[in-house]
């Protein structure tokens, strides 16, 4: 079965734009997305795709996202807030509310972003996908965007990050459940789902640290990093010299081995998952889980140079993986067809 066969052809653009975007800006998360059986493929497709539309507005070039303003946000009196800033948060409302038209069934035009909206809405009503999920995102992405109530560009503590990672990313996790499937109850995997997205998440704050930085973030709790002797103040000074620091190095190890027992938390998640889709999803895991090592084997200068997993690394992780997938979708067509075999 081809990635769209099922899906009404109407909507083939719509989830063919979601897949070249997974493509262009997510390569680790494409390589893991082409290990799994190809009727799971769009689904997780238009996922990437509604997330990374929202990225474009937050992180990205908030006047290169296809979400139109009538009129330039306005400036409440006093604020130092920026012009981009306040638009971003507009263009979140704005697309908000363009998302709950479309998952209520409104017809959308055929820009990108409602093309978009549109897999989104397709995979949302072929998965029975809670649209909560959706919002609880949105939410998170406003806490990125200055301005906004719930703006935070420091964390103190593990706790206080828990609220931005369940949006940006423990309910990533939950919406892909029902697209995978299971083999055990639903409800016993939501944990480890939930877990998979913090590992990622937590596994994207230690890559990026030098970048956030340079946009005045720092995810990584500042409790954290104070404890090994690292303030706000070594860090600019190490991004700034182009130097590393034995305390950064013992603040990112420690952050590593936290970020690892995380991924011990997701790792009985991916057993109960349908069997077609488990090679792919240990996959992404090794994958996101071997941008660690490459941070531990780079001297942990992250705050001077982005850590990449080689492309012959990817490969050699994912070929045995994607032979695992063939062989298991074979057997899962076989289990399925056998009970109408015995009963002929």
């Amino acid at each position: 079965m081809g990635e769209l066969d099922a899906i009404d052809p109407a909507l083939h653009d719509a989830y063919r734009l979601c897949r070249d975007l997974n493509a262009q800006h997510g390569k680790t998360y494409f390589l893991a997305t082409r290990l799994l059986p190809s009727d799971k493929r769009a689904g997780v497709h238009a996922l990437y795709g509604f997330a990374r539309m929202v990225d474009d507005i937050v992180d990205v070039d908030v006047n290169s996202a296809d979400v139109e303003l009538e009129a330039p946000a306005a400036a409440p009196i006093g604020t130092t807030v920026s012009q981009s800033d306040r638009d971003a948060a507009a263009k979140l409302d704005v697309l908000e509310q363009r998302v709950r038209n479309a998952l209520g069934g409104a017809v959308l035009g055929s820009s990108r972003s409602d093309r978009v909206l549109q897999a989104l809405a397709d995979t949302t009503a072929r998965y029975s996908i809670p649209h909560e999920y959706y919002f609880a995102f949105l939410h998170s992405m406003r806490m990125d965007i200055p301005g906004t109530p719930m703006f935070k560009s420091r964390y103190r503590t593990m706790a206080e990050l828990d609220e931005y990672m369940y949006g940006s990313a423990a309910v990533i996790g939950l919406e892909m459940l029902p697209i995978l499937g299971t083999s055990t109850n639903i409800a016993d995997a939501v944990r480890p789902a939930a877990a998979l997205g913090e590992a990622f998440q937590l596994t994207n704050f230690i890559r990026d640290m030098g970048e956030d930085l340079d946009r005045d973030r720092i995810y990584l709790p500042t409790d954290e990093l104070e404890a090994f002797g690292v303030d706000e103040e070594l860090l600019r000074a190490c991004r700034q010299s182009g130097r590393t620091d034995a305390r950064v190095d013992r603040a990112l190890a420690h952050l590593i081995a936290h970020t690892r027992a995380v991924y011990r938390d997701a790792e009985p998640g991916i057993d109960m998952l349908a069997p077609s889709v488990q090679p792919g999803m240990r996959t992404a895991l090794l994958l996101y889980g071997g941008i660690l090592r490459e941070v531990e084997d780079g001297g942990y200068r992250v705050l001077i140079e982005r850590a990449r997993v080689p492309q012959w690394r990817r490969i050699s992780v994912a070929a045995p993986r994607l032979a695992a997938t063939g062989w298991n979708v074979v057997r899962e067509r076989a289990r399925l067809r056998r009970p109408s075999l015995e009963r002929a």
